[in-house]
């Protein structure tokens, strides 16, 4: 038998879908006490997710204590597994004993179109480009929230403005294609989604969200803590469900008149209600 060859097991080269921690600063409690306030009302979410620590948008000198680090994810149920760093950070990073990862992750810079251009290429990757041979882009891009969050919609500043207070309402996010296993979108207001969620994919949002098209991924919806938020979609096959840190998953089946039909969930006091949603 060639010794390249066994039976019993193999090594060979690939890519592993994993999120990215982006470390922004090197204070723990700031970092502790906003982790904790962002996935407690989620706290299903992000479980048992492995996590690659990225250090690289630490400024040039700065150093944190990635074993703490380590310790914080994994209170929240996240699973570390390696270190993304700049050569430079590679001797104090060390220290932790975790391995170091290399990270092929395309942030997007701000912009509708460029927020664009990144759904069309993750979408593409995913199909194995139109010649249908299978994409060199293994791994699942993963959308930078910070820039989704700045994505401007069009639409009348005035109409925008809270009549009740005058505080600026956050746009509608619309996302106009099928989001594929691993991609996930974050919303600031209101998310539309015009295409199929796929299993696996995420949406998530801190307003209402609306799906025209088959949900058979996750939705998370009022994420902080809004109690009137509600999902509406026009195919309930979800895996996950939550509005304001409530959930369900497909562990409770849901009835018939629900499954595969048109949808809506919404909470009643701490109760989520999944009811059919009429469309004529």
């Amino acid at each position: 038998m060639s010794p390249k060859k066994s039976p019993y097991f193999e090594l060979k080269s690939g890519s592993v879908d994993t999120l990215l921690f982006v470390v922004k600063t090197t204070e723990l409690d700031a970092m502790r006490a906003e982790l904790t306030r962002r996935f407690e009302a989620t706290p299903e979410f992000f479980a048992n997710d492995t996590v690659a620590i990225d250090l690289r948008r630490l400024a040039d000198g700065e150093q944190v204590a990635l074993g703490d680090i380590a310790r914080l994810l994994e209170s929240v149920r996240m699973r570390p597994i390696g270190v993304v760093a700049h050569p430079e950070q590679h001797g104090w990073a060390a220290e932790a004993g975790l391995p170091f990862l290399e990270a092929r992750d395309k942030r997007v810079t701000g912009g509708a179109a460029k927020a664009e251009a990144q759904i069309e290429e993750i979408a593409s990757d995913a199909a194995g480009k139109s010649t249908g041979a299978p994409s060199a882009a293994t791994q699942p891009e993963l959308f930078d929230q910070d820039a989704l969050e700045r994505v401007p919609q069009a639409g009348n500043d005035d109409a925008d403005a809270d009549t009740r207070g005058g505080a600026p309402r956050e746009a509608t996010l619309v996302v106009d294609r099928p989001l594929r296993s691993g991609q996930r979108v974050y919303a600031k207001g209101d998310l539309v989604v015009l295409g199929m969620v796929s299993n696996g994919a995420e949406v998530i949002a801190e307003g209402n969200i609306h799906i025209y098209a088959p949900l058979r991924g996750r939705a998370l919806a009022g994420v902080h803590g809004n109690h009137d938020a509600r999902i509406f979609c026009t195919s309930l096959e979800a895996e996950l469900i939550s509005i304001a840190g409530i959930y369900r998953t497909t562990e409770v089946p849901l009835s018939d008149d629900v499954r595969g039909k048109p949808a809506q969930i919404r909470l009643d006091e701490e109760k989520l209600l999944i009811e059919p949603l009429r469309l004529t």
